[in-house]
């Protein structure tokens, strides 16, 4: 009879913040992971999640409560499959310390991942991005915020919970111009930031004050949440599609605008490696997935395999006048 509840606290202590030392972005996945999963169990199983032991949470109700999260609370494969990581981590944990409950531990670990299609990115092409920054009310402190934050991510690609924890110490907006910050997998990265970009972010900086050590902040002076930002850009990407209706059929997202930086940096011709570096990938692999999304670079490698004699480039009918007047 093993209890659940020392074991979870010992694997988010002990394992996870002391000896895997893992970022609080981490920490708080689990963490949301297994208030899910305690909150179903408690409604399956009719017992408090304090009351719970290690064998409640068995291979039946692992996959119960996976089925849930797809069905019932409409997540993603991708989701689902996370949610899974975090409880395969967990049972790893407990097969070391529990190694008598080896057999419901490895029927667990068992559970396989969920395998799923993997569409083109989406990203915006020059006209949207420029839509897209001209959509916020620059003569408002609000719009001139908003203004700062979609520049900052479309020309350096930060993700979401990067931006979001920017402090003015991460900025250096003199000679050559970049940003710091600590992404994934706690690596650093240096951003280059352009002279313009550079300049709204001073002027930004200047008018937001001394007050926040945080770059940009909710009106009520504290960070920014991940769906706040969410909200600000779907609301400029809404008033956006009115002056470029090529918007309307997308759904712009924070994500959407860091793919919409490294395919920008593609068809400049920029190394593959060297994006890598900019979006701060593990490993290069990962920006192929941006040169299968980018059509124009694909249409241009068609037009250097024509055949000799032939004008490269998509067949274009005729002007339909003078394609009538053929006809007579």
């Amino acid at each position: 009879m093993t209890p659940l509840a020392p074991l979870l606290e010992a694997f988010f202590t002990d394992r996870l913040l002391r000896q895997r030392r893992a970022s609080p972005h981490t920490i708080a996945a689990y963490r949301d992971a297994f208030r899910l999963l305690l909150a179903f169990a408690e409604k399956h199983l009719r017992k408090a999640p304090s009351d719970l032991l290690l064998t409640d949470l068995d291979t039946p109700l692992i996959a119960a409560f996976l089925g849930h999260l797809e069905t019932e609370r409409g997540n993603s494969v991708r989701t689902r499959n996370a949610r899974l990581a975090a409880v395969h981590s967990f049972f790893r944990f407990a097969a070391v310390q529990e190694p008598a409950h080896a057999a419901t531990i490895q029927r667990v670990l068992a559970l396989p991942q969920k395998r799923f299609d993997r569409g083109l990115v989406a990203f915006l092409s020059a006209a949207e991005v420029e839509a897209l920054l001209a959509a916020p009310d620059t003569s408002t402190r609000l719009g001139r915020r908003d203004h700062a934050l979609l520049l900052l991510m479309v020309q350096t690609g930060l993700r979401l919970a990067e931006v979001t924890r920017l402090t003015a110490a991460d900025l250096v907006l003199g000679a050559g111009a970049h940003v710091r910050c600590s992404g994934k997998g706690r690596k650093e990265r240096c951003t280059p930031l352009s002279r313009g970009t550079a300049r709204v972010l001073r002027a930004w900086l200047a008018e937001r004050g001394a007050g926040a050590d945080l770059v940009f902040v909710s009106t009520r002076r504290t960070c920014l949440s991940h769906d706040a930002v969410e909200r600000l850009v779907t609301k400029h990407a809404l008033a956006a599609a009115r002056s470029c209706p090529t918007l309307a059929r997308k759904h712009v997202t924070p994500h959407v605008l860091r793919h919409t930086t490294a395919v920008q940096l593609l068809e400049a011709g920029v190394d593959r490696a060297v994006i890598a570096l900019w979006l701060g990938h593990e490993q290069v692999e990962t920006t192929q997935i941006y040169l299968d999304a980018d059509l124009a670079m694909k249409e241009r490698a068609l037009a250097r395999t024509a055949p000799p004699g032939a004008r490269p480039g998509r067949f274009r009918p005729k002007d339909s006048l003078l394609a009538f007047l053929e006809r007579l």
